[in-house]
């Protein structure tokens, strides 16, 4: 479904003298009086919407504006309850000479990151020679898990998958937990046929790096 923006003007609210009308399935029905396409809608059962208010004439759809409006919301909290409960798997690279800095601001994004419920797949990148030294690519891997052990614990240890070391962080249970109970809480409503009239981030601790 077309993504349209929230401060539209709806039925009544609509002030000019034709538009442009589309119709529910998307069909061109031709530049019409506004009355005609008020009667056109209230025919079908239907909302009037000006999708397109700087076009000359305005541009109006033929919807169900209350079912669109509802079934927005409930893409918009499914997508939240994904990023909670750990519904996607983020990633975190880093190379095997990051400076402190560097570190510090990465690991505080995955701590971010397992605080919503969500796995973190950590890789470090090498270059050239730098594969030679996987031993200090796993003093890293080792260094990022303890500055977000506070949240999370390694699911993966580090191994090396061609030029890359990755490890896999997941939430500990009671984050996880809190993450999905922080999900299910939010409210839902059904849809209402008919015409419309109306048109915090947690913050990380320090990870004991030097920034």
């Amino acid at each position: 479904m077309r993504v349209i923006s929230r401060d539209l003007r709806v039925n009544e609210r609509i002030r000019v003298r034709e538009v442009r009308l589309i119709g529910e399935d998307g069909e061109q029905l031709g530049i019409l009086p506004l009355r005609e396409a008020m009667r056109i809608a209230a025919e079908a059962g239907l909302d009037l919407v000006e999708v397109a208010p700087t076009a000359r004439p305005p541009v109006c759809r033929l919807m169900d504006y209350g079912r669109y409006k509802y079934e927005q919301a409930k893409r918009e909290r499914e997508a939240r309850r994904k990023q909670r409960s750990g519904g996607e798997l983020k990633e975190v690279k880093m190379r095997p000479n990051i400076d402190d800095h560097d570190f510090g601001f990465k690991a505080r994004n995955a701590y971010r990151f397992l605080k919503e419920g969500n796995k973190v797949k950590t890789t470090v990148m090498f270059r050239g020679r730098e594969i030679v030294h996987q031993n200090l690519a796993r003093e890293l891997m080792s260094r990022f898990a303890q500055a977000v052990a506070e949240v999370g614990t390694v699911e993966r240890p580090p191994k090396v998958e061609g030029r890359n070391m990755v490890m896999i962080l997941a939430p500990k249970a009671e984050i996880k937990a809190e993450a999905r109970a922080s999900a299910s809480g939010e409210g839902s409503g059904g849809p209402t046929r008919g015409r419309s009239r109306t048109a915090a981030r947690d913050t990380a601790p320090g990870t004991g790096t030097k920034e």
